[in-house]
């Protein structure tokens, strides 16, 4: 069965301890800019300890030596996944992918497109962009996959389009799902886990959904089960 990754929105090792204890199989986590600035390097290597997967999402973006170099540490560590802005440009993503797949060559590296915090009106006005939030996706999608990425990060509403663009291998990460009964919180283009499998998403993010549950264990499974199977069932 698919797993959702999990958003391990956590600030300590002690909270990511407790909500984990409650699983007896690994999972995929997704540790981000919260748990990894406040814990270090420690934090990945514990959690892998355990016996669980990881995707570090530290949205990485500066200049291409910059990156370069911090991929450079970033490959040592054992994460499954890690990931850029593609708004940084072809030459950072390309250094990037060297220093990271020259310690990590198993590894994924994704770029993210647009946050799914954004709508239309925000690329346009703030961004001053020409183009539609829906094409600005597709051409950063295009940018990242020219530069030898492995897929990118999205909503799950721009999933067939960027398979449509980039190829069905082109991998689409999508956070910004949310059950029926969950509050939005700060995101915008979100669906439920079932819709994200209609779209063809390749893995959906889950935080809060999971995080916040009263029993986390059961709304992961309700989670996994509605996006393996297409259908609404909570």
């Amino acid at each position: 069965m698919k797993r959702p990754i999990i958003a391990l929105d956590f600030g300590t090792m002690k909270e990511v301890k407790q909500f984990l204890s409650q699983f007896n199989e690994p999972l995929f986590v997704k540790v981000g800019m919260e748990l990894y600035l406040q814990n270090g390097p420690d934090i990945i290597r514990e959690i892998r300890e355990m016996g669980h997967d990881i995707f570090l999402d530290l949205k990485l973006y500066d200049i291409p030596n910059t990156v370069g170099k911090a991929m450079e540490g970033l490959g040592k560590l054992d994460v499954q996944m890690t990931n850029v802005h593609a708004q940084g440009g072809s030459a950072m993503m390309k250094r990037a992918l060297e220093s990271f797949k020259d310690g990590n060559p198993d590894g994924t590296l994704i770029a993210v497109t647009q946050l799914t915090s954004m709508n239309d009106s925000n690329v346009k006005e703030e961004q001053k962009s020409n183009l539609t939030l829906e094409d600005s996706v597709k051409h950063y999608a295009l940018l990242a996959k020219h530069a030898g990425l492995d897929g990118v990060v999205s909503s799950p509403l721009e999933s067939e389009m960027i398979h449509e663009y980039c190829g069905d291998d082109f991998l689409t990460i999508t956070p910004g799902i949310r059950l029926q009964e969950d509050s939005k919180d700060d995101q915008i283009r979100v669906v439920t886990p079932a819709i994200a499998n209609q779209l063809g998403t390749d893995y959906i993010v889950v935080g809060r959904s999971i995080t916040k549950a009263a029993d986390p264990v059961e709304k992961y499974r309700m989670v996994q089960v509605m996006w393996e199977s297409g259908d609404e069932l909570a």
